[in-house]
């Protein structure tokens, strides 16, 4: 069997397959991710410094093994890499700092107001209450950028609203569903964070280069409400009865914006002009965030409590998996898995735009299975290489440092966006199937998901066939 084998694969590639495969199943398993990525990893570990390389006389002759170079002694290093390079670096202080800022501006009441206001507006039209649901989504989105505050605020607040006016339950679902997750990709986003880290490019960049596909995303999904209602009227009922729309609640409606505008003004336009770095500009808007809960009666010893608290754990979760995931990268590298990953990726295709649409035919798949966040520490660094050494004619308008692979960034990030809405790792979905009233089933949230779904992979396409949508803005930001 061994030498069968050894006919196609060599022993450092059976492990690479093995530590992948044994980490999946871990997960179906319901280990934690963390302790199933670091569990994995010491496993590894001993099997290399145990037992192959005194197999390594045995197995000469059928399989040529390459040592791993994984002992004890170079794996005390590690914790010089984790708590030196990962936790003292400066691009992650935003990362908590924003966590902090979406929380916050949950407890708020700005999205409660904006919703009262806009169903004022728009709760005469058909499909009215779906396209409320959406531009709320992306005003959160430029605001939060924590997937799982919006999604649950929208479904508390506009579920019942839409059950009660007689929604098709999947279009209702699938709207609150993609609406919520447009906060992964629109900056400010703790995946854009981690990926500046991973990447090592400018966070600046990537949070104005996915500032337009993120646009563009909310904008397919508003012109699909349009149309759907259009096509099945009776999916998106018009209320019965419904006043005249006036400038009161036109003016109602730009009351409720305004804040939540000023919060991304703050953020995002002290990035766009310089003022302030992103690290910088997560301060203010943690601080930004605070004043609009204090303004509107909302900050309480308590709500900052509970804000903290959950602002930890959010925060705890992802640096434990980071850490988990860089030990888990740096064991697979050992056994040469970055060497592997790259052969196999090249060897696929010539064409450099189908090599960049393959490894993102492959980002599609994982997020079936795993975690953005395990994707993004795991993935993208293997990937890095293989984008820097195509040829990929990727304008950076002479101010964008690697256009490449800011453009690369936006396209996983895109992909990744995916990955919130398609089962069994859906995080979105469970996050609103918990806040759903009755009657209201994982199938016809899994039924609703699958037109957003389709319309993202749209905008991957857009944004794939058209690089300066991601590169001009950046260009434009810090050619200034």
């Amino acid at each position: 069997m061994l030498q069968f084998i050894g006919q196609f694969l060599t022993l450092n590639e059976i492990a690479v397959m093995a530590m992948f495969f044994t980490f999946i199943w871990m997960l179906f398993r319901g280990i934690p991710v963390a302790m199933a990525l670091v569990g994995v990893s010491l496993v590894f570990v001993l099997i290399a410094e145990f037992f192959l390389d005194p197999f390594r006389g045995q197995l000469r002759d059928i399989i040529e093994f390459d040592r791993t170079g994984i002992t004890y002694q170079r794996l005390q290093a590690l914790s010089g890499r984790l708590f030196g390079n990962i936790v003292q670096n400066p691009v992650l202080v935003a990362l908590p700092m924003f966590i902090f800022m979406g929380l916050m501006l949950d407890q708020s009441g700005v999205a409660q107001r904006m919703m009262h206001a806009m169903q004022k507006l728009f709760g005469s039209l058909r499909g009215g209450l779906s396209l409320t649901v959406l531009l709320i989504g992306i005003i959160l989105a430029a605001s939060t950028g924590v997937i799982g505050a919006s999604v649950t605020l929208l479904g508390v607040m506009a579920l019942p609203a839409m059950m009660k006016q007689n929604y098709s339950k999947p279009i209702a679902t699938g709207t609150i569903a993609s609406a919520g997750t447009l906060g992964i990709l629109i900056p400010p986003s703790i995946m854009l964070v981690i990926m500046s880290d991973q990447l090592a490019i400018s966070l600046g960049d990537l949070f104005m280069g996915a500032l337009f596909p993120g646009l563009i995303l909310g904008a397919l999904y508003i012109i699909f409400i349009v149309i759907y209602g259009l096509i099945k009227p009776d999916a998106m009922p018009a209320p019965e009865n419904t006043g005249d729309v006036g400038w009161a609640e036109v003016k109602e409606v730009l009351l409720a914006v305004v804040p939540p505008m000023f919060l991304i003004l703050l953020v995002l336009g002290s990035i766009f002009a310089g003022f302030a770095t992103p690290t910088e500009a997560s301060g203010l808007g943690a601080f930004g965030a605070t004043m609009l809960a204090f303004m509107n009666g909302k900050l309480s010893f308590r709500v900052l409590r509970d804000v903290s608290r959950s602002t930890l754990n959010t925060a705890g979760y992802i640096v434990g998996i980071f850490l988990a995931a860089n030990f888990f990268a740096l064991v697979l590298r050992r056994y040469g898995g970055d060497e592997i990953v790259q052969h196999l990726v090249l060897s696929a295709f010539d064409d450099p735009y189908l090599t960049v649409a393959f490894i993102l035919f492959i980002v599609f798949l994982l997020g079936f299975l795993l975690d953005w966040i395990e994707i993004t520490i795991i993935i993208m660094p293997l990937m890095l290489p293989i984008i820097l050494s195509l040829d990929l004619a990727v304008p950076g308008f002479d101010q964008v440092r690697d256009p490449s692979v800011v453009w690369f960034a936006i396209l996983v990030a895109v992909t990744l966006q995916t990955s919130f809405l398609t089962p069994p790792v859906g995080f979105a979905l469970f996050y609103l199937k918990g806040v759903c009233p009755p009657g209201v089933t994982l199938g016809h949230i899994y039924k609703g998901i699958v037109p957003f779904v389709m319309l993202q992979l749209l905008g991957l396409f857009i944004v794939f066939e058209f690089p300066a949508l991601t590169t001009w803005l950046p260009s434009v930001a810090y050619g200034n």
